[in-house]
Formats: C-alpha cells, structure tokens, sequence
C-alpha cells in the first residue's frame, strides 16, 4: 500500500505541474493579446470546486480592457486534466450563451487569426520548454551517469520474448545494424528494437547476429521490459548470527557457484540457493584472487545472510559533469531527441497490438519507482512533458492540434470555420477523447486482473 501511495504521490505532483504550465503558456499569451481569460483551473470543476479565488475588480479598472483581476483562479476536484476558459472561444465549456452575444474587444473570436494562433501553440511550447528545462537542470544538478554496455562483463539478463527470438542471458549488445552503439546513446533500447539486426558478444569471444522480428516492441510491452544489467554477487556486508556468518564469508568475497552450479548473476544465485534450503551445500568464491570453497546450509527460506553490492560498485559508472552554460545545449538535445523518439514510437499505436498497449493513468502511475527519487521524478516528468505536448499537438478537435489546424486554415483559405461547425467539432473531439480514455483506463485494468 505504502507503495502505491508514493507512486501516486509522485504522478499527482507531476501532473499538476505538467497541466499548471500548459495551462499557464496560454493564459499568458491571451493576456499578453488583451484577451479576457475567465477562469484558470487545476483539474476540471464541474458543479463545485475545491479551492477558488476571484481578485476583486478596482474601480479605476477599464471595463473594455482585460486583467488579472477579470480571471477566477482554483483546483478542481476531477483530476483529468486543467483548463483556462478563454472569453469568445469555442471550448470544453461550450458557453453557447456567451457565444449568442456580439462580440466584445477583448474576446478571442475578435482578435487576428495570428494572435489566436499563438494563444494556442502556446500550451505545447510550454510543455516542450519545460522538458528543456528540466533535462537541462539535471545535467547541471546530477549530470549524466551510466554502465557502457561493454564494461558489464556479466552481460545482461533478457526478457523470455527476447530469448525466443535468440537472445541469451549473458549476451552484451555491441551494434546495431552494423553500427557500434555509443555508450552514451539514450535511446539505445529503442534502436535495438527498431533495428533489422543487433549483434551481441557472447560467452566473452563469439559475435552473434540476431534477427529482430517486425513489431518486436509490442511484445517488449508484454514483458514490460527487455534487458537488466546481470548483478554479479559481491558481498557488500555478512549479517550476524546467519549461515553466511559462521561460514567465514568475508565482505568484497564474489559468489561464483552454488553446490559446482556455475552462478554469474544475482538471478542464478538466488535460484540455485533455494534449492538448496535447510540442505548442505557448497558455495564457490573467489577471495583476493583465488577460488575457495565454502561449506554452508541456507536457512529454511533458502537465505544466508548477506547484502550484495550495488550495481554501481561492480560495474564502472561514467559520470560526465556539465557547467550551466553547458547544460543548456545538453538539455536541448535530449529533449529533442525524446520528441524524436516519442514521434517515432506512435507509428505503432496505429496497429491492433498498439492499441492494445495503450494504458492509462496506472500505466502512466507504474513508470515512477517505488521509492521516492528527485533525479527519477524529474526525468520521468521531462518525458510526460514531451509526451504531452506532442498529444496536444495532433489535430484532434477539442484538443490544442485542432484549435490549430481550424486556424491555419482560416489564415491560408481566409475562410473563418462558422461557430457551430466549431461546436460540432469540439463535441466530437471531446466525443473522441472520453472514449480514449476509457479504453486507456480500461487496458490498465484489464491487465491488473488477467495478467
């Protein structure tokens, strides 16, 4: 439970931040063009809110020029989404009323087609400068760390649907399509499963091909996961009083063998010992460079007593440092490059096995780790700030992309679509989009109970 409360802290918080800012690029451009904003909320409020602010209106204010003050502030209790409600636009709200009466100096129908454009491009840019910001803050903050592949010498474990098509556990990837994979390449993983062919190194000598079948990733999402660095088990501390104790098992000692079973990885140790529960057994370790053996019998949970070794002690980390000049062209770039990736991926939800992956907000909840992180927080806030803007991009009516689309055709055909074809529009966008999020939702679930 205690789990499921941080992650849900931590999708909460990212949210809110994600919609607060999206919301905020166009609440500044409309006031920026001297359209009335009538209300900008966290979350949607339909019936009642659960905070709300209105500034009170000062007589010297010109009641033909928009402000601040016109603007009711609040948190709603749906957490769906947010809103800024633009006076004399067309939206979620569907304020027919508003819409019957002539058309106000300050309102959004009345000003240019190139200022309204911007008031909506407004909330991507936001969101994609945010993920900026934010890949960059962590190249300043934490800078950039990881395990090239080629210096883990233990290789990697595999998913089952990657050792079907002939990936094994110990394998290390080293090309792509005949090209070396860069040990700082992010997107690594989505090379690997978009490529023909990958070639790994195998038993420390052989270069082995491997075919990578179409529409590999959908089955990657059934396994949700593809690789792990494999954990060879260096012992970090002996607890007292257990089995490992009274075998003379020595801090920095590496477990190789259980009972002459060959044990390179954490996932290996751990399966033979518990065969081996409440039994006599033989550990093989290596010590200051030589093999010894070690007799022991693990406890009746097949336990003996040890904490193992980060991966991070075992594995060399690279570590590059960037200064805060340097940091912003690095932000840039991986920003750039998950839009890239992200764009690339949504090829797949077009077919029926992507249709099937799509998740909801649980899918969206399982990405956060089970312990509260800073650096994983804000790098999987960066992603759902691309993610986001880049939906909200697509020209689907009710969302920012067919506010767009229906503008640029104004500018071009120097035709304004009629306000109820808007409202038809935005009925079936919103139409639209309730059903995707039900089907989203739905996937979660479904894969909560079945699978």
């Amino acid at each position: 439970m205690e789990t499921f409360f941080i992650k849900a802290a931590q999708l909460i918080a990212a949210f809110a931040l994600l919609v607060i800012i999206h919301e905020f690029g166009h609440y500044i451009f409309a006031r920026m063009f001297g359209i009335k904003v009538e209300k900008f909320y966290l979350f949607f409020d339909p019936w009642f809110s659960l905070l709300k602010y209105k500034p009170k209106k000062r007589q010297t204010d010109n009641p033909d020029r928009a402000t601040w003050r016109d603007t009711e502030y609040g948190i709603g209790w749906l957490p769906l989404g947010g809103y800024v409600k633009i006076a004399g636009m067309i939206d979620e709200s569907m304020d027919k009323e508003q819409m019957a009466q002539p058309p106000k100096p300050w309102e959004f129908r009345s000003k240019p087609a190139y200022q309204r454009l911007l008031v909506m491009v407004a909330g991507v840019l936001m969101n994609f400068l945010l993920a900026i910001i934010i890949y960059a803050g962590i190249a300043w903050y934490w800078g950039e760390k990881y395990i090239p592949l080629d210096k883990a010498y233990e290789g990697m474990d595999y998913v089952q649907s990657a050792q079907e098509i002939g990936f094994r556990n110990g394998d290390i990837p080293i090309m792509i399509d005949g090209t070396k994979i860069e040990a700082d390449n992010n997107d690594k993983l989505l090379d690997i499963l978009e490529a023909d062919t990958v070639t790994v190194l195998r038993n420390h000598k052989d270069s082995v091909k491997i075919a990578i079948p179409e529409n590999f990733i959908f089955r990657i999402n059934e396994d949700k996961g593809f690789f792990t660095y494999r954990m060879p088990v260096y012992i970090a501390s002996v607890v007292n009083d257990e089995p490992a104790k009274g075998a003379g098992l020595q801090v920095d000692d590496r477990i190789v063998s259980v009972d002459s079973v060959a044990t390179p990885s954490y996932t290996e140790f751990t399966a033979e010992l518990a065969k081996k529960a409440d039994k006599n057994t033989v550990l093989g370790v290596m010590r200051d460079g030589k093999f010894i053996y070690c007799p022991i019998k693990p406890n009746s949970a097949g336990k003996i007593g040890i904490q193992i070794k980060p991966i991070t002690d075992v594995y060399p980390v690279v570590t590059r440092h960037y200064t805060f000049m340097q940091s912003i062209p690095k932000g840039w770039q991986i920003g750039t490059d998950r839009l890239s990736s992200y764009v690339s991926s949504m090829k797949y939800v077009a077919t029926a096995e992507g249709a099937k992956s799509l998740g909801g907000f649980g899918a969206i909840g399982s990405l956060f780790p089970e312990k509260w992180s800073w650096l994983s927080f804000w790098e999987i806030t960066a992603f759902l700030s691309v993610a986001l803007a880049f939906m909200n991009i697509l020209p689907i009516p009710a969302l920012d992309g067919g506010h767009i689309m229906f503008l640029l055709y104004e500018i071009i055909s120097r035709r304004k679509p009629s306000e109820k074809f808007m409202e038809y529009a935005q009925l079936v966008g919103m139409a639209f989009l309730i059903i995707l999020l039900l089907y989203a939702n739905g996937n979660d679930i479904y894969r909560f109970i079945f699978k």
